[in-house]
This record gives structure tokens, sequence and C-alpha cells, in this order.
């Protein structure tokens, strides 16, 4: 069975930091570009950041840069999202997807493998 598993979400004071894990069963990620994305109540599902299967080349959302981090061990068949200096506004539902082939895309239907999603809350 083909799945992704996204852990590491939890609640976090504004200002702190958390790291999502994104673990593949059933495939070998190293063969697909892995992306993140985020939906918060309300509000419609968007792109954070995504890392290419050749060479790793990683993006992210422009007003992200600087404080989340893609990373792969494809060792260990899983993607890290390393999350600093959290805001309020980051509170959302995070999603980790799949895509067959070496180059991200930025809208979510071109992703075939989808996790179940881990909630992520900024409060004080």
């Amino acid at each position: 069975q083909l799945q992704l598993v996204e852990s590491g979400g939890g609640l976090v004071q504004p200002g702190g930091s958390l790291r999502l894990s994104c673990a593949a069963s059933g495939f070998t990620l190293v063969l697909y570009a892995i992306a993140w994305f985020r939906q918060a109540p309300g509000k419609e599902r968007e792109g954070v950041s995504c890392i290419s299967s050749r060479d790793s080349d990683v993006y992210y959302v422009e007003a992200l840069k600087g404080r989340f981090t893609i990373s792969r061990d494809n060792a260990n068949n899983t993607v890290y999202l390393q999350m600093n200096s959290l805001k309020p506004e980051d509170t959302a539902v995070y999603y980790c997807a799949a895509r067959f082939g070496p180059y991200c895309a930025a809208h979510g239907v071109v992703y075939k493998y989808w996790g179940q999603g881990t909630q992520v809350t900024v409060s004080s």
C-alpha cells in the first residue's frame, strides 16, 4: 500500500519551531518530487515548499523564505519541513504530497499521493 504519513505537528508559541516529517511507505521517495501544502480554517489550500527528486532543488513560497527549510533523507524515505520563527498565521493543517518524476509543481492537482495531514497551531 502506497502512503505518506506526516508527523511532528502540535501546539507551539509564537517564535517557536517545529519539524514536520513526511514518511513514505510502499514506494521510494527519491523518485518523486515532494511538496508541502497547508490549509488554514476557512482558507484555500496553499503551497508551502517543494523539493525535487533530481538534484534536490528546493522551492518556497516567497513569504516563507528564511523561516522554513525543506530537506530530504532518501535513506530513510522521509522529507522534512523545518519551521522556525512560527507565527499565528502559520496555523494550519500541513500536508505532504508526492509527484512522480523530478520536477516540482505549484498546483496540488498534479500530486498523486497525499498524507492525512498534521495540525500545526501557533498560539500563546
